[in-house]
């Protein structure tokens, strides 16, 4: 598969760095469909979010998250790294799937992630790394194209 770009960030465990992390996602100027570039948005939002709320729960706000984007002509791959315990992903996708359709005020951040998603996954690495990917698919071709700006 061939990326047309590939950016990264890296931001402190902060939920302050959200903005930072907002500007970089504003900065792809991807062709994406106005409504996928939102779906992409809560997206990257929900990951990290979670990323500081649960994995780093307790750690220093130093502790590095890195984001990681590639597009492609269809699709748009999120990678965002944590150095979290790690949990049990599957289980607790369909749990707050669940949870997505009720007025909870919490834990539905992996079920909407899910429903945004064409692919998701979730992987343990080696350092004590864990990477949330996440995969939307996208017509090129579809009216409204562009970002938010």
């Amino acid at each position: 598969m061939e990326w047309l770009k590939r950016a990264c960030i890296q931001v402190p465990t902060d939920l302050n760095a959200l903005e930072d992390v907002l500007a970089w996602f504003d900065e792809l100027e991807a062709p994406i469909p106005k409504m996928t570039w939102f779906q992409c948005q809560l997206a990257l939002v929900e990951g990290f979010t979670n990323a500081v709320r649960h994995a780093h729960q307790g750690k220093p706000s130093d502790t590095p998250i890195d984001i990681e984007a590639r597009l492609t002509e269809a699709s748009i791959e999120f990678r965002i790294w944590d150095e979290g315990p790690g949990f049990a992903f599957e289980e607790y996708v369909q749990r707050s799937s669940n949870l997505a359709d009720n007025d909870s005020e919490g834990g539905r951040g992996l079920g909407l992630i899910n429903r945004i998603a064409d692919d998701l996954e979730y992987a343990q690495e080696p350092g004590q790394r864990n990477c949330l990917r996440i995969v939307k698919q996208y017509s090129a071709d579809a009216d409204e194209m562009g970002n938010s700006s």
